[in-house]
């Protein structure tokens, strides 16, 4: 069985996660693949952080938004983005 693995583009933009306060807001917001976003907000699907957590996107994340520790991590690790 082969295992495939699939690295993500620089394009990647905050969006909500899972993790909720008692208000319906979430605790902090995950960087995902900015192509999904509008994907999962309109037709409900699931997207994959690069922390790997899986959720759909419900809500946008405003600036000053607290944003998920290992995305931030993995994100300013990842090499610049292109302008293409």
């Amino acid at each position: 069985m082969s295992t495939l693995t699939q690295t993500l583009p620089e394009t990647d933009e905050r969006s909500q996660g899972t993790d909720s306060t008692g208000d319906d807001s979430p605790k902090m917001f995950h960087y995902v693949r900015k192509a999904k976003i509008a994907e999962s907000a309109v037709m409900g699907t699931h997207v994959v952080a690069l922390c790997g957590e899986v959720f759909p996107v419900t809500k946008s994340a405003k600036p000053g938004s607290p944003v998920c520790p290992d995305c931030k991590k993995i994100f300013d690790g990842l090499p610049p983005g292109r302008d293409d």
